[in-house]
């Protein structure tokens, strides 16, 4: 057999492009691809939900990848490891509840879930914007990742949901761009982005889970998202709370809370 170039830029263009195009109108729209965000799409794609998961960076993962200071192992509590059970992640007691689990072997096994399960990811694509119709937020407005960076004045694209997660971090991105550029009073005390607070473990991972809800029209907020929304603590390199909050937000979304 001879190899084609040609044969396989039209493959890569091709497939590539029905794939997006069947992803342009979804149920769940997540902004993020670190671990609450690919729970959550593992849970909702799991249920029958059309989502796509656009990550800004070449990789998923979120700070998963890094264990704590890129010591490659992250911790988890009894809570959390049941959803590495879930994934079929190892997980190891290192002192009574308290677990350790391979960053690697983590946050590959939780995305291949989530795409076997049919959630569709792409990445290298940011918001860069939102879509408001009557005061609900209806969509994403997306640009490559690349072009953002290198300051392009490339017009983007748009994408509709009806249902949206920020799971972008501690910036929580999507609501960074409705707080400066929309009129929308988030549910939160102010109807302001409260801000991330100094760490604190113990009361970050029980803040993630309760964090973890509807946060404004369309839209929901998840794992340190929530956090940061809110006003709650950071956690570090513990992600029970932020796997926890994943599933917590599939709920929410599959019960129409």
């Amino acid at each position: 057999m001879v190899l084609s170039e040609i044969t396989i830029t039209k493959a890569i263009i091709d497939r590539f492009s029905r794939k997006f195009m069947e992803c342009i109108d979804v149920d769940t729209a997540v902004v993020g691809a670190g671990p609450a965000g690919l729970v959550a799409s593992y849970f909702l794609a799991k249920a029958g939900r059309k989502v796509a998961v656009f990550e800004r960076k070449l990789s998923v993962g979120g700070g998963m990848w890094g264990g704590g200071m890129m010591f490659n192992e992250i911790v988890v509590q009894e809570e959390g490891k049941e959803i590495l059970d879930l994934f079929g992640i190892g997980a190891r007691e290192y002192e009574p509840g308290y677990y350790t689990a391979d960053a690697i072997e983590a946050a590959s096994t939780i995305c291949s879930h989530a795409m076997k399960a049919g959630a569709r990811i792409f990445n290298c694509m940011s918001v860069e914007d939102v879509m408001i119709r009557e005061g609900r937020v209806i969509g994403l407005v997306i640009t490559w990742s690349p072009v953002q960076m290198a300051g392009l004045h490339v017009d983007p694209l748009t994408v509709t949901a009806k249902n949206i997660v920020d799971a972008t971090g501690h910036d929580t991105e999507v609501l960074a761009v409705i707080a400066r550029k929309a009129d929308i009073h988030l549910f939160t005390d102010t109807g302001k982005i409260l801000g991330e607070r100094s760490m604190w473990a113990e009361k970050a991972e029980r803040l993630t889970l309760e964090n973890t809800k509807r946060i404004c029209p369309g839209v929901y907020v998840a794992g340190m998202s929530a956090n940061a929304a809110f006003g709650g603590p950071r956690m570090g390199p513990i992600f029970g709370g932020m796997l926890l909050s994943g599933k917590r937000v599939a709920e929410l979304i599959a019960a129409g809370r």
